[in-house]
């Protein structure tokens, strides 16, 4: 019988984490570290992924800077984990960008982009994960969000909600595909956290903050330590029977 602890913890394990130099990201990196995984981090700016790994010291944490929605960058993501790992166990995805604007003044330009860090960049991560995970019998977390799920419009931004509904869409697909591989593929929907998209609006938006406390049941935003939890149940052995799943972890908004 599999013990309390060991249900949440990642020693032994290898993980990839995606958009890692901040927010979400850096916070899931320090988690699954912390709980004794070794990492490959990636985000395009190298200066705070490094600044990541010496914080994460004596974890072992491999630094690999680039941009995803560049092409055979996911692979080399790959390539280098084997190289520098030998194993994969879990893939994070988390990289992704907004672009608040309304639908009608939206560019295809600006709507592309944001599909093809958001979606496309993590759906090359997955398939070029597969033959490492497909080894590990191991598990991808996406990071989803609630705006995949239904429409705010206080926060406009089509491409963005577009992308994380086809995360949602992607997470189930592969879930099913996999399945027999021994992957698990599940998902993460936030609702409103501290991130740098965020931190502005929450620190100084009073009339918006006070909005949010009002549609939110629990009356405010998340703490980034709040996503520890979930993440550590899907990414380790906690959640061996369960795929395909979107947690929402948004303080009850999802629930009206």
């Amino acid at each position: 019988m599999t013990s309390e602890c060991a249900l949440f913890s990642m020693q032994g394990r290898v993980a990839v984490v995606t958009g890692a130099s901040s927010g979400i990201g850096h916070r899931y990196a320090s988690t699954l570290a912390r709980h004794g995984a070794s990492l490959l981090v990636t985000a395009r700016r190298e200066r705070e992924l490094q600044d990541l790994a010496d914080q994460l010291r004596p974890a072992r944490v491999a630094v690999v800077s680039g941009d995803l929605t560049e092409p055979g960058f996911p692979a080399e993501l790959m390539r280098q984990t084997r190289e520098r790992f030998g194993r994969l166990d879990v893939l994070v995805n988390n990289a992704g960008h907004n672009k608040v604007v309304r639908a009608e003044e939206e560019t295809d330009e600006d709507f592309s982009s944001v599909l093809a860090l958001n979606l496309n960049a993590l759906f090359a991560c997955c398939r070029e994960a597969f033959p490492l995970l497909r080894e590990s019998r191991g598990a991808i977390v996406n990071t989803a969000s609630i705006m995949g799920l239904f429409g705010i419009g206080k926060i406009p931004q089509a491409g963005y909600c577009s992308s994380k509904g086809g995360v949602i869409a992607l997470t189930r697909e592969l879930a099913v595909q996999w399945a027999r591989h021994g992957i698990r593929v599940n998902a993460i929907a936030p609702g409103l956290f501290p991130s740098e998209t965020t931190a502005e609006m929450i620190a100084s938006d009073e009339r918006s903050m006070r909005y949010y406390r009002r549609i939110i049941p629990m009356r405010r935003h998340g703490e980034l330590e709040e996503l520890d939890g979930p993440l550590l149940l899907l990414a380790g052995p906690g959640s061996s029977y369960m795929t395909g799943q979107v947690i929402t972890v948004d303080g009850g908004w999802t629930t009206w």
